[in-house]
């Protein structure tokens, strides 16, 4: 072929184009050889183009498309037609169209591949995958599915919308270093060995957080940064040793303008990419709430059935298991005043689960620390029958009442001296009953809210001192600044974090910038000067120097768009990620380096990884 170059993409002709010769390059999708007939699929990232080699080929043009096999790179000149109207393919964008074939030149020929491209649909309508590592060793190729071709592109669609909207603000994208000092952020730190100094280690940071505080101090007032960030934790779903992160920080602000800025990102992002409108506001619940409505700091709002105290029902019998839940409501901490004995009504769906249903239930419960779930169902008579229904007969009406429960529904309870033990795992119980149940409500596809007034320290009882629950300059509410040292457990912290259909998707908080304020905050969690000098000490001493008030928020750009893409691992909205145990399959990484290397670095290896 004289000219090889496309001069359009293979999901762009439509009926207007017919009659145009064109060039076409991708890969072979798939190939029907019928009759005398080929019908050649042709995919790129932009769509899909049926091209037809009929009679008006050239014998050589014919031989040619007999022999393409898929995944060859080719490129194809023809004429657009339109297509017959019973042979219109309204399930391709291109489907009004096909080429018929003039010139048809092999760029390159595919080996016979590991798994096939063009997925496969089962008869329950999931879709045949290979495991993940094979797809993590021939990523190249698994990164040619449409679906994770979309994940992709929609990522860099929501990475361009964030530089939009943030730009529009007035913010500033700044970069902030990779190799920085090693300071204690909550996981391991990855350590990169320094040639020119031996014995020391540069850092790959786990956040930027020190650095755009300092930005801060430099007069940045508007930072953002599309941050890679680095922790060496044990992978999960939606962790990875290297991640993402829409890294934010603000001066002269405070908690509301920080939510609302984000909020405005996030509806920017959404209305941009998908066409979804998010509300003006998101809800907006306690850090206490939300542990005692849902049993979790990251809950799922998609569906309600929210948990209840259930404390008065130890007084209505003598079964012994709910007495130590409701004992905890007269001497629990002083912040939530609240109850380990918790309820959950389950509407309408007794006569579906059996005993062997609850106890799958009481398992989840028990995987979560709960000692047992017990339960009893709401007869057709308005009866308890099953599990604990023995305990309470009589006592229907009163307890139906004010727990709301009504004929045919499931009552779960969970008891503990504990009661964020018991919230915990009664709202695990609740996360797999939205999903067993499908309770998500699908005019409610992506269910923002606020989690606020979170503790800030929280008791270490294996060493025996305080810890911050989030990290060591977050601002702690100013109502609680006299009583710091006195009653450390009862401080809130002026800190935030932001949810999304049961997870996690961002973290912030007021930052704390007086000096004489953040030596206090040392010297509760068992800080020295010494130790906090050595640790943070240039960033203290900055802040000597004029620090304004500021704050800030991360949101996680894989877990964002996992999530707009209804994905279950961050793994699947990252180009090139790790597995479950840190490695990639595909450059065989981590991997031994050669001796020399070594020994320029100042290190010597005393174990290594069996094969």
């Amino acid at each position: 072929m004289e000219n090889s170059k496309r001069t359009v993409t293979c999901g762009e002709l439509n009926k207007s184009d017919v009659g145009k010769t064109v060039v076409l390059n991708g890969w072979v999708h798939r190939n029907r050889l019928l009759g005398g007939l080929s019908f050649v699929l042709l995919r790129d990232r932009y769509g899909l183009t049926q091209v037809v080699v009929g009679d008006k080929a050239s014998d050589e043009v014919k031989k040619i498309a007999a022999s393409l096999k898929s995944e060859y790179c080719v490129a194809i000149k023809g004429v657009v037609a339109a297509r017959s109207e019973k042979d219109v393919n309204h399930d391709m964008a291109t489907g009004e169209i096909e080429v018929e074939a003039e010139e048809i030149e092999i760029f390159t020929t595919s080996d016979v591949l590991p798994f096939q491209i063009d997925e496969v649909r089962q008869k329950d309508g999931t879709i045949s995958l290979p495991n993940e590592d094979i797809r993590l060793k021939y990523r190249y190729l698994d990164l040619r599915r449409e679906p994770m071709q979309k994940n992709i592109i929609l990522r860099s669609n929501v990475t361009f919308a964030t530089r939009e909207y943030l730009t529009s603000l007035g913010f500033l994208e700044i970069e902030t270093p990779t190799f920085i000092k090693s300071t204690p952020e909550g996981a391991r730190d990855y350590l990169v060995p320094s040639r020119v100094h031996p014995g020391k280690f540069y850092s790959l940071p786990q956040s930027p957080q020190l650095y755009k505080q300092l930005l801060m101090v430099s007069g940045f007032d508007k930072y953002f940064q599309i941050a890679r960030c680095y922790r060496d934790e044990d992978a999960r779903g939606d962790r990875q040793p290297e991640f993402t992160q829409i890294d934010m920080e603000m001066s002269f602000t405070n908690r509301e303008e920080v939510l609302s800025t984000t909020e405005g990102l996030m509806r920017h992002i959404f209305k941009k990419t998908l066409g979804y409108d998010l509300p003006a506001q998101f809800d907006r619940i306690s850090w206490d709430d939300a542990f005692d409505l849902y049993g979790s700091d990251k809950p799922d709002l998609r569906f309600g059935m929210k948990m209840q105290d259930a404390a008065f029902m130890a007084d209505l019998s003598d079964f012994n298991a709910f007495k130590a839940g409701a004992a905890n409501a007269d001497k629990s901490i002083e912040r939530h005043k609240r109850s380990g004995l918790k309820a959950l009504v389950v509407k309408n769906v007794a006569d579906k689960y059996s005993r062997k249903a609850v106890e799958a239930l009481e398992t989840v419960a028990k995987i979560n620390h709960a000692k047992g779930l017990a339960w009893m169902k709401v007869n057709a008579e308005g009866k308890f029958e099953g599990g604990i229904s023995k305990f309470f007969a009589g006592k229907e009406d009163e307890i139906c009442k004010k727990l709301g429960a009504e004929k045919n529904d499931l009552l779960l309870f969970v008891s503990d001296e504990k009661w964020q033990t018991a919230c915990v795992a009664l709202g695990a119980v609740r996360k797999q009953l939205g999903k067993d149940l499908n309770l998500y409500d699908p005019a409610d596809e992506f269910h923002f809210a606020w989690i606020i007034d979170f503790p800030y320290f929280a008791w270490n009882e294996d060493e025996n001192h305080w810890e911050t629950e989030h990290h060591m300059f977050t601002l702690p509410q100013k109502k609680y600044w006299d009583t710091l040292e006195s009653d450390p457990g009862a401080v809130k912290g002026d800190l935030y974090d932001l949810v999304l259909n049961g997870y996690e998707l961002a973290s912030g908080s007021m930052r704390i910038n007086d000096p004489a304020l953040q030596q206090r905050i040392f010297k509760i969690v068992g800080y020295s000067d010494e130790r906090a000098k050595k640790a943070f000490g240039f960033l203290v001493q900055a802040f000597k120097f004029g620090a304004p008030p500021h704050g800030g928020i991360a949101p996680g750009l894989d877990r964002l768009v996992m999530l707009m893409r209804h994905e279950e691992s961050i793994h699947e909205v990252i180009a090139f990620p790790k597995n479950n145990l840190a490695a990639s399959p595909m450059d065989e990484c981590p991997s031994e380096v050669d001796e020399q290397q070594l020994k320029d670095l100042h290190i010597v290896c005393t174990e290594k990884e069996s094969e």
